[in-house]
């Protein structure tokens, strides 16, 4: 069977009217640089309007965020802070719903989740989660689905699904948009 190549036209036919995802990620004392330039990666990709680094989070430049970014972190914004409340805070006065990602009892199925765009996602440290202060701020908490038997994802792998995932519903409301 013959070889078809890819056409990077094809793929993105469907998102041409998305010039960028109405969603930031608010990483919380997130240790590990690797993770950190993993969630560069990824909204590059998917077209993540900024990333707001806080805390002990790590940023640009550092090898680690580099060896996992591979150039993402030159070409997404970025800013770095101390606060990750006061963040939360400047971003909901600009309309953001902040979406914690994180499972708790008050967490809705990231499936079943009507996102209210623009959005701010949470993220929080590998083991301790997001910090309680900040939680609180949080308008949803979301839960990605878990069957297994671990019942946590990598932080910078539960990124991307729910990346992708706002990015799928986000078109869909375009599309619905136009009808």
């Amino acid at each position: 069977m013959e070889r078809i190549p890819f056409q990077a036209t094809q793929a993105a036919e469907p998102y041409a009217g998305i010039d960028q995802l109405p969603v930031v990620i608010l990483l919380d004392n997130v240790r590990s640089m690797y993770n950190v330039g993993s969630f560069f990666r990824t909204a590059d990709a998917a077209g993540v309007e900024k990333l707001v680094l806080c805390g002990i989070t790590a940023y640009p430049p550092k090898s680690g965020i580099t060896k996992t970014a591979l150039g993402a972190e030159e070409r997404v914004p970025w800013e770095h802070s101390w606060d990750s409340c006061e963040q939360a805070r400047r971003l909901r006065e600009r309309g953001f719903e902040l979406a914690a990602v994180e499972t708790s009892v008050h967490a809705v199925d990231l499936f079943d989740w009507i996102p209210a765009f623009p959005v701010c996602l949470v993220f929080g440290h590998e083991v301790d989660g997001i910090q309680p202060e900040l939680l609180t701020l949080c308008d949803t908490h979301v839960r990605i689905p878990m069957l297994g038997h671990k019942h946590s994802l990598n932080v910078a792998t539960a990124g991307g699904v729910v990346v992708y995932e706002l990015l799928r519903k986000y078109r869909r409301m375009l599309e619905n948009s136009r009808i």
